[in-house]
This record gives structure tokens, sequence and C-alpha cells, in this order.
């Protein structure tokens, strides 16, 4: 089927406010385990639903990225495990550490790494280059996270 050109009348959109998020990143590696990429995120804390995710290298610069990606949500509170990147960066009246409140976010490494082979940690099954590794997960995440099925009366038969 191919993809089905639709108007912004027929678009539909759910815009809510943030109160607080999970926020961590993901090992993985293009090639070789010394060439590293990380794929940085973020869930809503209350229902999961991915907020938004850069990959990367595992710097500052990548999490500011993020973090910028964010800012629309208007969250106030940040949950994230003890990486020193985030205490760097994100005020401490707005930012709790602990395994306590990132369970969401964890479960979903294990899923995705259960589902996608390139993610595993041993496995003959990755990429050797970063654009194609960054591109296959970012359509793995769009589709796992924003794809909603097409309704039936929309669908061609």
């Amino acid at each position: 089927m191919a993809c089905q050109k639709i108007s912004s009348e027929e678009a539909e959109a759910e815009i809510y406010k943030v109160e607080a998020a999970e926020i961590d990143e993901m090992w993985s590696f293009v090639g070789k385990k010394a060439q590293q990429r990380w794929l940085w995120h973020a869930i809503d804390h209350t229902s999961g639903v991915i907020l938004a995710y850069v990959c990367g290298v595992h710097e500052d610069e990548v999490f500011l990225q993020l973090k910028e990606y964010l800012r629309p949500f208007g969250i106030s509170r940040f949950y994230t495990d003890n990486a020193g990147v985030y205490s760097r960066h994100l005020g401490p009246d707005h930012h709790e550490v602990g395994k306590q409140h990132t369970q969401k976010i964890e479960r979903q490494h294990l899923t995705r790494r259960t589902r996608m082979k390139r993610l595993a940690r041993k496995t003959i099954g990755f990429s050797t280059s970063i654009r194609m590794h960054d591109l296959v997960l970012g359509v793995f995440v769009n589709r796992d996270e924003f794809a909603r099925p097409i309704e039936k009366s929309r669908q061609q038969i």
C-alpha cells in the first residue's frame, strides 16, 4: 500500500502538557563496539509515550539537543539515572535521580533490544554505517511509537 496524502482538516493531533518525563540513553554500536552510538530519548512519566529522541554520541551536546526538543512540552520534573550529563544540565529543582522513577523507560530499552537485533549487545546483526544505523533506529521508533492504523473507511481495497 502506498502512502496516502491527507489534508490538514483530516489530520488529528493530541496536544497535552507533560508534567514529568523519564530520560535515558541506550547504547549500541556501528561496525565495531569501539564506534558507539546512543539513542537518547524521553518518555511521558505517566503514559510512557515517547516525547522525543536523538541518535548520537555519548556527549552533552546530544543531550542538549534532546532537551531543546522537550522544551515545548513545559515539563516541570525530569527523572533520570545518575549520569553526570543530567546533573550538569537539569536544575536540581526539576531533576530527580533514581531507579524508582525510571522503570518505564528501562522496560522500553529491554523491549527494543529484544525486538531489534542491531540493538542487542551480543549480535552479528549490526549496522555498518552511522547513517543507516540512525535511519533504521528512527524508522523503528517512529513506527513503534507514532504509527496509527488507518481507519477502515479510509483503507483502499
